[in-house]
């Protein structure tokens, strides 16, 4: 009788041959390795002989590689569109913001032209989701307070649903360094992930609390200080079985979502040297907490408060973008801020320009570089060739997205700060008024 593969698989050896194929089990889904070869024996008569190998653990090794090959595909497509699309994004937000300014603070058009802006910034934020798992995108970290980050995070991400938000924040929380669109986005996440786990509505309580951890309370990260933001729902809670997954790319087990958004936070929390814990029991809710290093560091003076008074300067200001979208709409809210502006498409144009200027006696104070220019000179080269030119130049990075870390590490390559696409015109007139008082 022919040999019988785990599962009731049955396959038929054919004379002289010897079978081999692999099967799973339904009664413990493991997987086996089946190996059916014939016998002749020294009578003329035939038997066969059957190896069984468990390879379970070949299986899921080859299948964390699939994943990760997939995951390399979705950073590669990231990249591939991010620099188009946050272009598109930066003309349409900048532009918004301009009208917003032309248009009278209260009524109808006003209100319109904010839900437009809220919503582009959404757009922004799905982008976001796709380029954290494109290589690079180091976070742009500042001394970041995150109270005004998670509330502004929850408002957004429960603008039109049935669940509501209630908050238990720390008054006295400790500052981190972090990239406040990153955690934005972290944020964002768990609380939508709180509010599909509530499909009949219901509060999702939110708090934050400064602690101090020893050397074994969480076992990923080392002592020391940290703040934890927690998101706790009030739904259908996690399965035992499925806890240990919540963060695997492209697991989840709704009906709606992708199973991106926890290991987008997963893994920018990891970037930022935190953790995230999960607890839940099925039927009682589950409560997300997440952990990040405390900051000794005074909170960077834009976060401090923002004064209801636009960042106006003077001064001579070159922009070099390849995009004209944002080379136009650059040009427009750097002449409200009271700069004079010129234009590049490149870096080659660039050095050029800049070249001239000093030479004609009429030097510019800053110079607004993007990073990337497909097919031409981009930030990183150019601004070597500037330095050549004028070791004193003061210069602006500014890019959607970077396979390189030059956004988080600008001061390495000769930049004095960096903005990120798209970016808000008070962020941008901050950056460039700073630029261009410092020494």
């Amino acid at each position: 009788m022919t040999p019988s593969a785990p599962g009731g698989v049955n396959e038929r050896v054919l004379a002289g041959e010897t079978v081999r194929w692999e099967v799973q089990s339904p009664k413990d889904n493991r997987w086996y390795h089946v190996t059916n070869t014939p016998i002749f024996n020294a009578d003329g008569t035939r038997s066969k002989q059957a190896m069984i190998m468990d390879i379970t653990d070949r299986k899921n090794m080859e299948e964390e590689l699939l994943n990760a090959k997939k995951l390399e595909s979705v950073g590669l497509l990231a990249g591939g569109i991010a620099h188009d699309f946050n272009n598109l994004l930066a003309g349409i937000l900048s532009n918004i913001e301009l009208a917003k300014m032309q248009s009278v603070m209260e009524g109808g058009t006003y209100d319109r032209l904010n839900e437009a802006e809220l919503a582009a910034y959404r757009a922004k934020d799905l982008t976001l989701q796709l380029l954290t798992f494109a290589k690079g995108g180091a976070p742009l970290k500042v001394t970041l307070a995150l109270t005004d980050i998670i509330k502004e995070s929850a408002t957004l991400a429960l603008r039109g649903r049935t669940v509501k938000a209630e908050y238990c924040l720390a008054t006295d929380l400790w500052p981190v360094e972090a990239d406040a669109g990153q955690l934005n986005q972290v944020i964002s996440n768990m609380i939508i992930n709180a509010d599909q786990a509530m499909p009949g509505g219901g509060t999702i309580s939110i708090g934050s609390e400064n602690v101090v951890l020893g050397p074994a309370d969480v076992p990923s990260l080392r002592e020391g200080k940290y703040v934890i933001v927690s998101i706790k729902d009030h739904g259908i809670g996690i399965l035992p079985e499925h806890l240990s997954r919540v963060f695997d790319p492209y697991f989840t087990t709704k009906q709606r979502g992708s199973g991106l958004g926890l290991a987008t936070s997963y893994s920018i929390v990891k970037k930022h040297q935190g953790a995230i814990t999960v607890d839940s029991e099925p039927g009682e809710g589950s409560r997300f907490r997440i952990y990040l290093p405390a900051s000794e560091n005074n909170v960077t003076r834009q976060q401090a408060g923002k004064s209801s008074e636009l960042p106006k300067g003077q001064g001579r200001i070159l922009v070099m973008d390849d995009d004209e979208c944002i080379r136009e709409t650059t040009r427009n809210i750097l002449l409200v801020l009271g700069y004079e502006v010129e234009l590049t498409s490149d870096g080659t144009e660039a050095i050029a320009a800049y070249r001239e200027a000093r030479e004609g006696g009429r030097p510019f104070d800053v110079v607004i570089m993007d990073l990337t220019v497909p097919g031409g000179m981009g930030g990183k080269e150019t601004i070597g060739k500037l330095i050549e030119m004028d070791p004193a130049v003061k210069a602006i990075v500014a890019s959607g997205y970077s396979n390189d870390p030059v956004l988080a590490e600008y001061g390495n390559y000769g930049f004095k700060a960096a903005v990120a696409k798209p970016y808000r015109l008070r962020d941008l007139g901050e950056t460039v008024l700073r630029v261009v008082h410092s020494a």
